[in-house]
């Protein structure tokens, strides 16, 4: 017997459907036979005749009968923004969930989150887009195009790529913590690019919620109306339906170019080893589709489109992108240099005359030498960046190479977040086994002679003789704390070099403080030290704020006489003493026993500044004196002390590969 609901029925009678909240009458020419022959990636043909065919085709259908409809008017594109763990991606789900894009059967927990990194550390990494079909009170059918986006500081860049995107966003607040530094951030990132923002309160239902404070916190710091705020509860699915109307009437439609000619930003993109490079685009006029032949301004070669869809969350291939979507497009692309995040797509024989608006170059904060421990996976090693910096476009690397550590890249990363998460994607995806070197920062250089320099690794500091000034980065840090730990706070930032700018007072739990302050003593752990003393209500943003001169050295490790590359750190000169002790002891741990005493010593110059030294391996040569004259042991003691002596003179220190990855790992 034929296996056949009422909502297959009605297709194969070609009578309006119901189907995932979707409401449509079928075209004329549409039968399940035509439906399942023309759409479906697989051989299911009538008559259906299992459950498993069946999910088949409602999984396909509904984004097939109404996404060629759907007119630029109905057509919204808008982000979710908010400080870190406020609940973007839990909203994202029950979105996801109530316009009924996933199924109850494949509905999961952090379903935007594809990489297991985002899913166990409980963050966002990479802005993941999905096209959402939404039926209004209105009576009109919508297409939502939703870029989710991290919360991170270290991935603001990610945040203002997708913004780019978008003519709206939501504002998460936590109806328990209130308006916190980074949500301040990403409303001015919203507002610079003149945003529609729909403002809503998350988790009502928590027992310390106040959304009365979170209202007038709305207003006096952020300036946006506090009743227009939508409370909600993404994890109880409260008010999903009032955001989405609130989408629906407050975010403007894309405007359309009356010229109608292709421009597309590419706003992201990652690399499939079957397919090459995919592109993540945003149609601003025109529209594009398979077959075509396009360009792109920053590179000469001509492609031919093989491939466009959109994302429901996956993948989905269509006909053709027009204005106002959001999707990706797979080209005739096969390396990493043939596409740059925030190039503009045209038409090789009908080009727009201008690129559109790129992208805020971003400039890298953080630096690090990372090296394979297996020197002959360098080539690989290369590769597998290359493949990254694809997808992840703040992130830059070049060749460099380590006496101790052999050929590897100094790369540059916008925190120390950012750092630790590209490292551990190219253990992952890749199956890298790396280590790197301690997170510097770039200092500029003026010589004696006047010529300017820019460093980002000790060993090309200059000697000191010829350095006149030596200029480190500042940043301008914002902690939002309550009032309580203001004193620990403000402690802490004396203690990391900086100076308060300014107090100011919230409401009457919170104060703001403002503070300059150098980052290179802010990148390892600062964050976790606020987080500590602030039992993990302080909040942290900041922004860079240009150079200041201070008295920076570089701090050399010598052992046995000889100096190590590998851990050489420009410091300040004031800290400098506690650094070289710190380093020497955890060196004096790892280096191992010598036939003669090893020191380890670290300098400035030729002043040494802190030592240790390492016992040399010593033979019991007395042993076999059971009595006679004490003469005879110090013989035989004076013997040995004169070989010791010589190997001293001739020896070398071989310290093993794993003393360095050991003291490394500790560094960070």
């Amino acid at each position: 017997m034929c296996f056949i609901t009422p909502v297959l029925r009605t297709i194969a009678y070609q009578t309006p459907v119901h189907v995932r909240g979707l409401e449509k009458s079928v075209n004329s020419e549409l039968n399940l036979a035509s439906f399942c022959q023309s759409t479906l990636p697989f051989s299911v043909k009538p008559p259906i005749s299992t459950p498993a065919d069946e999910a088949i085709v409602l999984h396909y259908l509904p984004f097939t009968l109404h996404n060629p409809s759907v007119s630029v008017e109905l057509t919204r594109n808008f982000s979710i923004i908010a400080h870190i763990d406020h609940g973007k991606t839990t909203l994202s789900d029950r979105l996801l969930e109530h316009t009924q894009t996933v199924s109850q059967r494949e509905a999961q927990e952090q379903h935007l989150d594809s990489m297991d990194l985002e899913r166990e550390k409980g963050i966002t990494i990479k802005s993941h887009p999905v096209t959402l079909v939404f039926n209004s009170r209105d009576g009109k059918t919508y297409k939502l195009n939703l870029l989710d986006t991290p919360g991170h500081v270290d991935f603001s860049y990610e945040v203002s790529r997708s913004l780019a995107a978008c003519e709206g966003a939501i504002l998460i607040i936590d109806a328990a913590q209130g308006v916190e530094a980074q949500t301040m951030a990403n409303v001015n990132l919203a507002m610079e690019q003149d945003l529609a923002i729909v403002p809503v309160l998350n988790k009502i239902d928590l027992p310390a919620a106040d959304v009365d404070r979170c209202r007038t916190q709305l207003e006096e710091i952020l300036a946006i109306p506090g009743d227009h705020a939508i409370p909600a509860s993404a994890k109880q699915g409260i008010g999903i339906e009032d955001i989405l109307e609130a989408v629906v009437e407050l975010v403007p439609p894309p405007v359309e170019n009356p010229d109608g000619l292709l421009r597309a930003s590419v706003f992201d993109s990652l690399y499939d080893a079957y397919r090459g490079v995919i592109s993540y685009v945003r149609v601003v006029s025109g529209e594009m589709k398979k077959g075509d032949k396009i360009k792109l301004f920053h590179t000469p070669t001509n492609y031919e489109i093989k491939e466009v869809g959109h994302f429901t969350p996956k993948m989905t291939k269509t006909e053709k992108l027009q204005t106002g979507d959001v999707g990706y497009i797979i080209a005739n692309m096969k390396s990493s240099a043939e596409v740059k995040i925030g190039d503009t797509i045209t038409h090789k024989d009908k080009p727009c005359r201008e690129p559109l608006a790129g992208f805020k170059e971003i400039r890298p904060m953080v630096f690090s030498g990372i090296y394979p421990i297996d020197t002959s996976d360098y080539e690989a090693l290369k590769v597998a960046m290359g493949k990254l910096q694809i997808n992840d476009a703040a992130f830059t690397f070049q060749t460099e190479s380590s006496t101790a550590l052999g050929f590897g890249f100094r790369c540059g990363f916008l925190g120390l977040l950012h750092m630790e998460i590209i490292q551990e994607r190219l253990r992952r995806e890749f199956d890298m086994d790396v280590i790197s070197t301690y997170p510097s920062v770039i200092y500029e250089v003026t010589k004696t002679d006047g010529e300017e320099l820019i460093v980002d690794n000790p060993s090309y500091l200059p000697e000191s003789q010829t350095i006149e000034e030596i200029r480190e980065p500042m940043v301008r840090i914002f902690i939002m704390l309550p009032g309580d730990y203001i004193g620990d706070a403000m402690q802490l930032i004396m203690e990391k070099r900086g100076e308060l700018e300014n107090t100011e007072t919230i409401d009457e739990f919170r104060v703001l403080l403002t503070a300059v302050v150098p980052l290179a003593d802010i990148l390892v752990d600062f964050n976790d030290r606020l987080k500590s003393m602030t039992k993990g209500y302080g909040s942290m943003d900041y922004e860079h704020a240009g150079y200041r001169a201070a008295n920076m050295v570089k701090m050399d490790m010598l052992i046995a006489g000889d100096p190590v590359e590998a851990f050489s750190t420009i410091v300040h000169r004031d800290k400098a003493v506690y650094r070289g002790r710190e380093l020497a002891a955890k060196l004096k741990e790892v280096i191992p026993t010598q036939m003669f005493v090893v020191a380890i010593q670290a300098a400035i110059g030729g002043n040494i500044i802190a030592r240790e030294t390492i016992s040399a391996m010593r033979k019991n040569v007395t042993a076999k004196c059971y009595g006679g004259d004490i003469s005879r042991k110090r013989k035989l003691l004076e013997k040995q002390k004169k070989g010791k002596a010589k190997m001293k003179a001739f020896g070398k220190v071989n310290i093993p590969q794993d003393a360095f990855i050991k003291v490394l790992k500790s560094g960070d």
